[in-house]
Order: C-alpha cells, then sequence, then structure tokens
C-alpha cells in the first residue's frame, strides 16, 4: 500500500493505531502544560532545599524524563543527577535528593531500590501514579507528586520531566522554569501544525522522515541536552515502531563508531542515521557533526538532519521529543503494527514474577 494511502488516511490509522498513539502524541503540549501547574502545587519540606546530589530511580519512559533533566539542570546548576536503573541503591546520604519515578508505581527495579532508601537519610520524593511505591511513600511519610494520566507510561513524558523540573525550581536550583515552560510549549504547538497526522505526506517532514526510515536500521545522533533526546527517539522506534534502533552521542561517536561506517557492508546499507541538530550546540560540537556526516556520505550511508525548534534549552528538547514521537508513531504505522502494545515487556514482567 502507498506510504499516504496509510499516513494521510484517518481510517487506515485508526484501523493500526487501535490503543490511541496519535492522541496521545498529539497531546504532549497539552499534557506538559497540565502537569508543570500540577507540578508547582507540590509542597516540600525546607530542609529539601539542603542537598548535593540529585538520585533519580527509574526505568524505561519513567527514566527518560530524568536523562533530560539531568541535562537540563547542568547548564545552569552545580548539583550533580545521577540516573539510576538498577535493583540497589547506589550511595546516598542526608545531602541527597533521593527521587523515585515509576509510573505504575510497581517498576520493581525502582521499588526495590527505593526501599532500600527508606533505611537512608536521604531527602525523597516520589513521582507515580499509585501502586507499591505510593503505598510506600505515604506509609513513611515521604512527599509525592500524584498524577493521572489514561495510556502508556511512555506517552507520560510530560508528566516525567515538569515535576522535575518545578521540584528544581522550588528548591532554588534553576530560574524562569514557568518562562521556559510556556515558550517550549508554544513551540511544540506551532511544530504540531507542521507534523501532526491531518498535514499530507507531502508537506509532513515527520511522515517523510518515517517513510525513509521504512525497512531501514535508524541510528540517532544528539550531542549536549538534545543526546537523551536521542536517547528517547531510539526507545520510542523500539516500542511503538517495533524495529531496531540505536544511538550515539558526539562528539564522543567520532572517537569510536565513526571508524566503523563501512562495515560489514550489509549494515552500511541498512542503517540510516538522523542528526539531531541545534544551532546552540557548541561551534566545535557542529563541526564534528559535519565531519561525520561527510564520513557517512563516503561510506555510501544515508542520513538526515532534524532540527530542533525555540529558544531555550527546554524548548529544543522537547519539539526534537515531538518529532521523534510523530516519526516513531508514523514509522508503526508504515511498519503495519499496532504503536501502542509492548507485548514482550509485558511477558517480561509476568516471567519475572513466576520466578519469586
Amino acid at each position: 500500500m502507498p506510504e499516504a494511502a496509510i499516513l494521510d488516511d484517518p481510517e487506515a490509522r485508526a484501523r493500526l493505531d487501535g490503543g490511541g498513539m496519535g492522541k496521545a502524541v498529539r497531546e504532549l503540549p497539552e499534557q506538559c502544560r497540565e502537569a508543570w501547574n500540577e507540578a508547582r502545587r507540590l509542597e516540600l519540606p525546607p530542609h529539601y532545599r539542603e542537598i548535593d546530589r540529585i538520585v533519580i530511580l527509574g526505568m524505561g519512559g519513567s527514566a527518560i524524563a530524568g536523562d533530560v533533566f539531568r541535562l537540563l539542570l547542568a547548564r545552569e546548576c552545580p548539583v550533580p543527577v545521577l540516573n539510576h536503573r538498577h535493583y540497589d541503591l547506589p550511595y546516598v546520604d542526608g545531602r541527597t535528593l533521593l527521587i523515585a519515578s515509576s509510573f505504575s508505581g510497581n517498576t520493581e527495579e525502582t521499588v526495590s531500590a527505593f526501599g532500600q532508601g527508606l533505611a537512608t537519610p536521604a531527602k525523597k520524593l516520589a513521582i507515580t501514579t499509585g501502586g507499591r511505591l505510593l503505598t510506600t511513600a505515604r506509609g513513611n511519610g515521604v512527599p509525592a507528586f500524584v498524577f493521572r494520566y489514561e495510556g502508556e507510561p511512555r506517552s507520560a513524558f510530560g508528566y516525567g520531566l515538569m515535576p522535575l523540573l518545578a521540584v528544581a525550581e522550588a528548591l532554588g536550583l534553576m530560574e524562569g522554569v514557568g518562562r521556559d515552560v510556556e515558550e517550549a510549549i508554544a513551540a511544540m504547538e506551532a511544530l504540531r501544525e507542521r507534523i501532526g497526522e491531518d498535514v499530507p505526506l507531502a508537506a509532513n517532514p515527520a511522515k517523510q522522515l518515517a517513510s525513509r526510515l521504512a525497512g531501514r536500521l535508524p541510528v540517532i545522533y544528539g550531542a549536549e541536552v538534545l543526546t537523551e533526546v536521542a536517547h528517547r527517539w531510539k526507545t520510542q522506534i523500539n516500542e511503538s515502531s517495533k524495529t531496531w534502533a540505536f544511538y550515539e552521542e558526539l562528539p564522543e561517536a567520532n572517537h569510536n563508531a565513526i571508524v566503523s561506517y563501512g562495515l560489514p557492508p550489509e549494515a552500511a546499507r541498512l542503517a540510516f542515521v538522523v542528526y539531531l541538530q541545534s544551532r546552540k550546540l557548541h561551534p566545535r560540537v557542529t563541526l564534528h557533526g559535519e565531519f561525520s556526516r561527510r564520513t557517512l556520505a563516503e561510506a555510501g550511508i544515508e542520513h538526515a538532519e532534524v532540527q530542533a525548534e525555540g529558544r531555550s534549552a527546554l524548548a529544543q528538547a522537547l519539539t526534537a521529543v515531538l518529532m521523534g514521537d510523530y516519526v516513531s508513531y508514523c514509522l508503526a504505522l508504515l511498519n503495519g503494527v499496532d504503536p501502542s502494545p509492548t507485548t514482550p515487556i509485558a511477558n517480561l514482567r509476568a516471567w519475572l514474577a513466576q520466578q519469586k
């Protein structure tokens, strides 16, 4: 079936998108605004300002927001952020803010590490819709940001990121966050007008890129704050499009990956590289990107560029996230799969539950 017949036909999209992923992607700007307004009402004890570092516990879709937050905070604050994806807790002390983020509240790695954290003097916070995490938090007097969202955990990106930004502002770690949030939402809304489902393939950059990625092995390149956005693209393509994808960070990739572009020939013919671009990148990083694209061309590997939009780093990150979410959604339709279900992950959880 021609690509336009799938991507431009509302009935064709509805037949494949049984889980409503298109609606979830479309509503990300509104979700971010709602999450920001709710998160600003979260009250934390005054002594939570007395911290030297932040440790965020999370997995999958709940963890990506912490990754983006880490890079945003690093631009204006010396407090480091460690994103921890394991069962056991890393070292924390009384000057650590320990944040457990789990959409369901039942992510076993996060619940395990958070449970260990209860015995430490770390300051604690939970971000969740409920589950064991919320029960444990409330049972131990831990502040919690509780939200409601009907959909896939990875689609609740706004509810993962906005509470972290609100906490950073409330603790005096970031300034002007509200201004940046509004600018980022406006930038996403403007971008949505150009890449939404109802914009035809002939004029839609997201649909066009998805068409170029169909049947290929996507490799997403990012730098600085867009590094973790590239990570988000990778996981969205994995989960929504049900296909392999990888991501790389510049300039690090030019100290290793650049050597490997030509071999094996089968991989070189299959790979398609997407560069997430920003006019705010360090000029030397921009040069790294230019050289690696030239090297790709010499190796006969196709690539494309996606320009992040907006003034602030937050707007750049969120517009690039929105583009990636739309691309992965469209690629899923081209692959003939429902973007929402993640059956192997559900199977894993059921299997792990049987091993206890």
